[in-house]
């Protein structure tokens, strides 16, 4: 592979993988399968308000981060109204008080509210602040921020502008991974228009994943009729496909982007264990094989039929690789990947190779199951030969999850540790 254009570092730092959360057990998904930090959201101050931690579990989440080194950072990145002051300043106390490691911040009011409430809280600029120039990253590092996450609407070239003339000790941080708001940099009001729940204050109700039929007319000619393309079901004008940069994970590392992100804090814990275990692997082989000499060997392939393997809406490098941005729309409105789903996560084990799970969907006698190991991509595999009811160990033909946490038990012919994600192939 050849990377044009790239920044070569005498001495390769360590790039983060930073993983979403939207609860403490997705925390401990994300650590388990290689994250080096963790971004949460807050009750109502967040614009994913439907995946927050309460102040108990945030508190425990930063103290299990830190006891494994790692770090927790909580995005306070709405675009407040004067009424919402109070509130932003106990929370910024409170964040500053369980010690979470920094702020993900949008609005210029609330970064002078943590300037003054929590002066050595750490400041991480949103993207949904649109950081798309040098002169931007600048401005807010000089405003007292350590970290910008660059808004998603930039081409590789723009990109390693930036990190070229940038100033030094400004961190960068941007999106590898996830769904894509079709709106500038997320900040949209379709939501608010069409179903009172307002993007900008944590609520989307994501109406552009909606079937829409779409007629465009002449001013001044209503029989001048035209159908935007469609199908039986509608267009889907408006969804975007999901961003995948697996293939860049070269050109990013060599570029020197201090933090790699991934999107999803709504997503499933198989999601978020397949994603983070993919990119923590290509980013480490690429490391070693750059230790090595042998960079041109870096094959993305093998890591993108994983990502394969989880619920996408089709991948786009976005702008990435494209100034006009031709690879964005979803014209099917179509989740890709009906070979996979979530089947289990291991609780605990049990004696006789029999382990205690939760099942995620319908398991039965026969069915195969793919372990997914955290540390590498050698998943061992087998098909269910035993299942019982937890509680009366009445043996079982077949189980569909009734209620969030149903257990049951399971022969599973290996040695795997608790928290692990298990996949049924279809």
């Amino acid at each position: 592979m050849i990377i044009e254009g790239s920044i070569n570092l005498n001495k390769m730092k360590k790039i983060e993988l930073l993983a979403p959360a939207g609860s403490l057990e997705k925390a401990k998904i994300a650590f388990m399968y290689g994250a080096d930090a963790i971004y949460a959201g807050t009750a109502k101050l967040s614009l994913r308000s439907r995946a927050e931690l309460n102040s108990d579990t945030l508190e425990e989440t930063c103290r299990y981060a830190h006891s494994l080194g790692k770090k927790v950072y909580v995005a306070l990145n709405i675009y407040a109204n004067d009424t919402d002051y109070d509130e932003i300043e106990r929370e910024v106390k409170r964040l500053d008080k369980v010690s979470a490691d920094a702020i993900i911040v949008s609005d210029p009011g609330v970064v002078d509210t943590i300037k003054e409430v929590a002066p050595n809280m750490e400041i991480h600029i949103s993207t949904q602040a649109n950081v798309v120039s040098l002169h931007s990253a600048n401005f807010w590092h000089k405003y007292g921020a350590k970290r910008v996450i660059l808004a998603r609407e930039l081409s590789k070239d723009r990109i390693e502008y930036i990190m070229k003339n940038k100033d030094k000790d400004l961190e960068v941080e941007m999106f590898v991974h996830g769904a894509i708001c079709y709106a500038y940099s997320g900040r949209c009001y379709l939501s608010k228009y069409l179903a009172d729940r307002c993007a900008n204050l944590g609520d989307c109700a994501q109406p552009c994943r909606w079937e829409y039929n779409i007629t465009a007319t002449e001013v001044n000619n209503k029989d001048s009729v035209i159908n935007l393309d469609y199908d039986e079901k509608g267009t889907y004008l408006f969804s975007s496909k999901d961003l995948c940069l697996i293939k860049q994970i070269p050109t990013l590392i060599e570029m020197g982007i201090d933090s790699l992100k991934i999107e999803g804090r709504l997503k499933t814990d198989y999601y978020l264990a397949t994603v983070v275990r993919v990119y923590r692997q290509a980013i480490d082989e690429y490391m070693r094989l750059k230790e090595q000499g042998k960079e041109n060997e870096y094959d993305y392939k093998k890591y993108l039929n994983e990502l394969l393997k989880v619920k996408t809406r089709g991948f786009s490098e976005f702008y990435f690789t494209d100034d006009k941005n031709q690879d964005i729309h979803d014209l099917d409105g179509k989740n890709e990947n009906m070979d996979y789903e979530y089947g289990a996560k291991v609780i605990s084990k049990e004696k006789d190779n029999l382990y205690i799970v939760e099942i995620k969907n319908k398991l039965s006698i026969g069915d195969r199951l793919e372990i997914l190991e955290p540390s590498n991509f050698n998943d061992e595999s087998f098909d269910i030969e035993e299942l019982y009811d937890v509680k009366t160990g009445e043996k079982l033909d077949k189980i569909s999850p009734g209620v969030k946490g149903q257990l049951v038990k399971i022969k599973i012919p290996f040695d795997i540790q608790n928290g692990v994600v298990i996949r049924r192939k279809k």
